[in-house]
């Protein structure tokens, strides 16, 4: 059997995270699943680090301002909730602090006037490129290990994955009615 070259490289206190709960005799896909959340959760909590040290922000911040980035004209406080997976009061009160800072404008919405539509400010879009600029390059530094078809592979795969798990799902939903 070969040697799993990460277990030489973590010590002990390393391996306290999720691989941790692992065991010789699991099976492979509980060990894969076990391995892809711990390295999840590294590179989360190494981005956290970096966006708050370098722009004293939260992920949940640069997300928020990553999905109105995406969408120059705006979108609805709905529409963002759903997008960040959050409840609307999450989204009122990130929204009230940004738009107190100049980041983001709200502005009623043309066809339901129940809905705010918000919008990054022009020092919106311009802090956030400057943000996701240094992100881009974090993603690449902390990936550097891996060579581009490993990476390509790994992409492949996760997203086979994904949409098997997706059709899954619709099945249970299916099956539950």
């Amino acid at each position: 059997m070969k040697a799993d070259p990460s277990r030489t490289l973590l010590n002990e206190a390393d391996e306290l995270g999720h691989e941790a709960r692992s065991d010789r005799k699991d099976h492979a896909a509980l060990k894969l699943w076990l391995r892809m959340l711990s390295c999840t959760t590294q590179i989360e909590d190494e981005i956290r680090r970096r966006l708050r040290s370098r722009f004293d922000i939260s992920l949940p911040r640069f997300d928020y301002m990553a999905q109105l980035y995406r969408q120059p004209d705006g979108l609805k406080m709905s529409e963002l909730s759903r997008f960040l997976m959050v409840t609307g009061g999450n989204v009122t009160g990130v929204t009230d602090e940004l738009e107190r800072e100049g980041m983001v404008s709200r502005s009623n919405s043309p066809t339901d006037r129940r809905s705010w539509i918000v919008c990054l400010t022009p020092q919106g879009r311009e802090t956030f490129e400057a943000m996701a600029q240094e992100h881009e390059q974090w993603i690449l530094e902390l990936f550097s290990g891996m060579d581009a078809s490993t990476v390509q592979h790994l992409y492949s795969q996760l997203g086979a994955l994904r949409v098997q798990l997706v059709r899954k799902q619709e099945q249970n939903l299916k099956d539950s009615k």
